[in-house]
């Protein structure tokens, strides 16, 4: 998900904010969208929510096009008023707009962490927002908490005009996608396409390419795609986060992942390249 066009983001919430303001509201890390399950979700204003009675702590995203953005953190157990429904993202990826799902990630993010930072991790004492910044800083022992951002990487395999997918335990249906994981501690991110091709299927690689990186909520993940070539190993799932693992030749790929993610860009821009 990519920084929507028209978006100024901020962190500095405004003396008075608009009630026209869009707000991300968030209960248990589900977005309170207007609308039925069978009606398109509508993210509602600031005005709308407070009409409704709905309130939580703030925090200023910035704005889109001109229209004040912002999230609210609500109770684990606050319950959905009438005419509203708490939806999760992957849920909504093929009802909202591209710009508002970016927008949505954003704020389940910022969301997510206002919940896990509300004590300090050195000494529990509350902590409380830090000026100028979006931070939270303990009074006790100075300790500071920004928001929480997990390098991971994502490398499409090739073997000459053969792609190599793998499906994973979770993912939904038939899904196949390229291969992914965290780094670790003392790595940089060519180590870990390495270590996690390796540990995943079994096989080495050579000739790392950079693709793009995309900001991934899930929970809180920065995905930076690569292209790399076969280099030799027996392919298998090795893993056991991993259930199955092909080469796939172009005319005969498996379901791939929803368009909105970098997944599906690599492996499309990859198609793309190997059919020329």
């Amino acid at each position: 998900m990519h920084t929507p066009q028209g978006f100024n983001p901020s962190h500095q919430l405004p003396a008075v904010v608009s009630g026209r303001a869009l707000a991300f509201a968030f209960v248990d890390g589900k977005l309170l969208v207007a609308g039925g399950a069978d009606e398109p979700p509508v993210i509602p204003t600031l005005a709308e929510l407070d009409a409704a009675g709905v309130r939580g702590a703030q925090h200023y995203l910035g704005e889109l096009a001109g229209i004040p953005c912002l999230t609210l953190v609500l109770p684990d157990d606050a319950p959905a008023p009438s005419g509203y429904r708490a939806a999760g993202l992957r849920a909504l990826f093929p009802a909202l707009p591209e710009t508002l799902l970016a927008l949505a990630g954003r704020a389940f993010q910022i969301a997510e962490w206002d919940r896990t930072h509300r004590y300090c991790g050195r000494c529990a004492t509350p902590m409380r927002d830090r000026a100028g910044e979006r931070a939270r800083e303990c009074p006790a022992c100075g300790h500071v908490a920004y928001p929480r951002n997990s390098p991971a990487m994502m490398v499409l395999v090739t073997r000459g005009r053969e792609l190599l997918l793998a499906r994973s335990h979770r993912f939904p249906g038939a899904m196949y996608s390229a291969l992914a994981g965290f780094v670790e501690a003392g790595e940089t991110i060519e180590d870990c396409i390495h270590r996690e091709v390796r540990e995943e299927v079994g096989v080495d690689v050579t000739g790392i390419a950079y693709f793009a990186s995309q900001s991934w909520p899930f929970p809180h993940s920065l995905m930076i795609a690569y292209t790399a070539e076969y280099a030799g190993g027996d392919m298998r799932p090795c893993d056991e986060e991993i259930s199955d693992a092909q080469w796939f030749a172009l005319d005969a790929l498996p379901t791939l992942p929803n368009r909105v993610s970098i997944a599906r860009r690599l492996i499309d821009a990859t198609i793309e390249r190997l059919r020329q």
